[in-house]
């Protein structure tokens, strides 16, 4: 099994250049690689977001929903469920799977939810709940200046 997991790491790694490079169809080839020879939440989430690229959303979200089936656990494929979504113009279908990503115990970039969000409650107009969502992700990462910028520019629109 080691020698599985070592050939999908490599596999996985190599699709992730292709990617990085814009080689797309090169990076499905190869994500489905490493799924193949070792399914990993990462991998049908990467897989999923080179989908999302070709505006493939349904394939996108199918392979998130398969990172979920590996490991519950990692929270980017429920945001970005989410965040296919809402390209799809499915608005209120998104905001469970934002807080189902707050929620992960693991997850390298837990602002995301709450910045995707914010960018729903404004569009909506709820410039007071997207203020709030961006002061949750500035205590989850406040080194992010994008943040910053965002919850000065809005406290101009609430007050």
């Amino acid at each position: 099994m080691d020698a599985q997991r070592e050939r999908a790491r490599k596999l996985f790694e190599r699709a992730l250049e292709c990617q990085q490079e814009g080689d797309l169809e090169g990076a499905i080839q190869l994500y489905q690689a490493s799924i193949a020879a070792h399914p990993t939440a990462e991998a049908h989430t990467f897989l999923g977001w080179v989908y999302s690229f070709g505006h493939r959303y349904h394939d996108a979200i199918r392979e998130c929903k398969r990172a979920i089936s590996v490991d519950p656990t990692f929270g980017n494929p429920y945001n970005d469920i989410g965040s296919y979504l809402v390209q799809l113009g499915q608005d209120d279908d998104a905001v469970p799977w934002f807080y189902r990503a707050m929620d992960a115990p693991r997850y390298e970039a837990p602002h995301f939810p709450h910045l995707n969000l914010a960018k729903l409650y404004e569009r909506r107009g709820d410039a007071v709940r997207a203020l709030s969502e961006l002061t949750k992700a500035d205590q989850k990462m406040p080194e992010v200046a994008e943040i910053i910028t965002e919850i000065r520019r809005l406290q101009g629109r609430v007050n």
